[in-house]
This record gives structure tokens, sequence and C-alpha cells, in this order.
């Protein structure tokens, strides 16, 4: 990444809308700021993958590459965040993360967030239900799209069944 500067606090958008901002305050110290530019790769599909980003401005896109074409997954800005599954259970990238306009971002490592918790668990119990109202979100709307998946495979067998 280009650059990376401290600011003293971190504001209450994404997961963080529900941490008191003395919690936000100290937790911004634990992590770090980063400024990657236009077209700067954040995160490289099929590397090593240990940190939580949260977008505090910007565009970035989420591509992954399948039979060697590059799709776009999503298209995330602020208040948006990734990687809060492998900040707890490192892995490797399922895809590539890029800015596509310049960005604020704040990163944290995992050991970095223990460090936290310890420090500040009133603060650590605040950021957790933050994340899992993310992570409650994020399997509604997937089970809401495998259903209506799944209607729209029943009903083409139905219209299929008639020829």
């Amino acid at each position: 990444m280009s650059s990376s500067s401290p600011l003293p606090e971190l504001p209450a958008i994404g997961f963080l809308t529900e941490v008191d901002t003395s919690h936000r305050a100290f937790l911004a110290s634990f992590g770090k700021f980063v400024r990657p530019e236009n077209g700067e790769t954040v995160i490289e599909e099929g590397h090593a993958q240990t940190s939580l980003y949260l977008i505090l401005s910007g565009v970035l896109h989420v591509v992954t590459t399948a039979s060697g074409r590059s799709m776009l997954v999503a298209a995330l800005g602020a208040g948006d965040s990734i990687g809060e599954v492998n900040v707890f259970d490192p892995a490797n990238a399922s895809a590539s993360v890029i800015a596509r306009s310049e960005c604020l971002i704040w990163k944290i490592t995992g050991d970095e967030l223990a460090t936290f918790f310890s420090a500040d668990s009133e603060g650590g119990i605040e950021f957790m239900r933050g994340l899992l109202r993310l992570a409650g979100k994020r399997i509604r709307a997937m089970n809401t799209k495998l259903a209506e998946s799944e209607e729209r495979a029943a009903f083409h067998d139905f219209w299929k069944s008639g020829e």
C-alpha cells in the first residue's frame, strides 16, 4: 500500500456503528490507516490473508478469476469491510481487492485485534457484536439468494418437463 498515517479516531461506520467513541479511538491505535492509490491491489487472490479491512472512503472492487477470466464480485465503499473471517481464521484470499479510486482504509491483523481485546474487553464486546450483526446480515442475504435460485431452477425444470 502506498502510505500509512496515524489518525486519531475511527468513524462510527460499518460494523463499528454501535462501538462507543472512546473504544473506537482506542481501537484505532491497534491497527493502521492506509491510503491505496487508484489501481493498487490491496489483497491478492491466492495469497495469505490475515487482516480485517474497514473502508473509510473510496471505492474498491472485489475480483476473482474463473476459467482465466476476471469477474467482478462486488464494488465496495465507505462502511464496507473485508476479511472478517480471515482475521480469526487465516487462509488464502479467495479474491483480489483492487482500489478503484484513492481510498482510506483502516487495517488490523488478528494479533493486533487480540491485543485490543485484552486491553479493552468492553470495546472488544462491542466490536464483536458489530461483526456478528454483519455476519448475520450476510448469512440472511445468502439464504435469500439461495432460496430464489432454487425457486428459479424448479420453475425452469417445471417448464422444461413439458417439452
